[in-house]
């Protein structure tokens, strides 16, 4: 089973003296729930905002902050580190690392590591947009580093603008990102998440309980790992996946026609979307009276799968299958009768793997077996589950 690409990893996380150091105490947090181990170093600036004590209690390893109380830690730290995020990022520190100046613990250990570096830039936004710390930026992108950008809003001098340090949560996807393996680059990935609504009159629809996390998962993940994704995603109440490309659609009709589309420029397509089984026969233009109830007629909805493993050059097709019970005698047929390579199965009635959770517990269904897994994160089910992708499809 494929761990979070940041499980058990080295991270350094390096604190400038910014108002937004608070948000670096949050930044730990969420690394260490992706199982890394996180090392704080800090500038003596960096102490006037938050304690070190913070930052040791929240990732259980000692925080360095002098240099000549450890005089070789910025050489051993960065020797045995996977990652160095540098969150936030001042104007004076992109400008000494631009420069190649190493006057504190921040800079020489930064000078001293060999891998993947991220930088969050944090200030005011006259700051932000003046041409020397635009060039030194530049300076940074050219060797290689990565800038999660700043974000428009309400800064701490109370003026609005692009200066806000980044959202921890995008910071995270970039370390996670950094550390991901890259065996699906070049590979161009059409993801279909979500539900389908159909419409009985313009304000009622018959819909489903599907919440389009899995799909997102594996839209997210895929992108880490190199691919070009295309995300077609039905409505939900979820944030883009960073680094895909999202199509919005709301009936099977308008799904099919989106798939139909996009698939011919991709080598996979995982069809994640929960498409809805039945349309409505007659439409009402106007909102149908309450009055003593109608009957409800409905036909089938397209079948998606079927229209695209039914033409000529198609493909690899990754299916989904979700059912209330263990039985998968009815994802084995549609395998077979949908044409696709493999389909993954999950019993909606177990606990934690039904609707609208943040894990699920599936099993892999190809023409060799079945491959079953334990109930785990559905971002861990996505790793899986491309894993098997890149074994089958070449």
């Amino acid at each position: 089973m494929s761990p979070s690409s940041l499980k058990s990893r080295r991270v350094i996380l390096a604190v400038t003296g910014g108002v937004a150091v608070y948000k670096a105490a949050d930044l730990v947090r969420r690394l260490k729930s992706e199982e890394a181990d996180v090392t704080v170093v800090m500038t003596e600036a960096s102490r006037r905002f938050v304690s070190p004590l913070t930052f040791e209690s929240l990732s259980g390893n000692k925080v360095y902050t002098d240099v000549f109380s450890d005089p070789l830690a910025h050489v051993s730290l960065p020797a045995g580190a996977d990652l160095l995020v540098i969150a936030p990022a001042t104007a004076n520190m992109i400008g000494k690392l631009a420069s190649g100046i190493a006057d504190d613990m921040v800079s020489l250990t930064f000078l001293a590591f060999r891998g993947p570096v991220i930088f969050a830039p944090a200030m005011n936004w006259r700051m932000y947009g003046h041409p020397v710390v635009q060039r030194n930026i530049r300076t940074l992108r050219g060797l290689g580093l990565l800038e999660v950008e700043p974000e428009e809003g309400e800064l701490a001098c109370g003026e609005r603008g692009v200066g806000r340090m980044a959202d921890v949560g995008r910071i995270v996807e970039a370390a996670k990102g950094c550390l991901s393996k890259k065996d699906l680059a070049g590979r161009r990935l059409l993801v279909v998440a979500g539900p389908t609504r159909e419409y009985i009159d313009p304000v009622r629809f018959i819909s489903n309980r599907s919440s389009g996390k899995m799909g997102y998962a594996l839209a997210a993940v895929a992108a880490r790992r190199g691919a070009d994704v295309t995300l077609i995603s039905g409505p939900v109440a979820l944030d883009p996946p960073p680094g895909a490309d999202v199509v919005r659609v709301e009936t099977s009709e308008e799904m099919l026609e989106a798939v139909k589309r996009h698939v011919r420029e991709a080598d996979i397509l995982v069809m994640a979307a929960a498409v809805a089984d039945f349309v409505p026969e007659d439409y009402s233009p106007v909102k149908r009276e309450k009055g003593e109830g109608f009957v409800l007629r409905l036909r089938p909805a397209p079948d998606i799968v079927k229209a695209v493993s039914g033409t000529g050059e198609r493909p690899f097709i990754v299916g989904f299958s979700a059912e209330t019970g263990p039985d998968t005698a009815k994802a084995r047929r549609k395998l077979e009768d949908k044409g696709m390579d493999f389909i993954v199965f999950n019993d909606v009635t177990v606990d934690g793997a039904g609707f609208d959770s943040d894990t699920n517990k599936i099993s892999i269904i190809d023409r060799e077996g079945i491959a079953d897994y334990p109930l785990m994160s559905k971002e861990a089910c996505a790793e899986v589950i491309l894993d098997r992708c890149v074994e089958l499809s070449g």
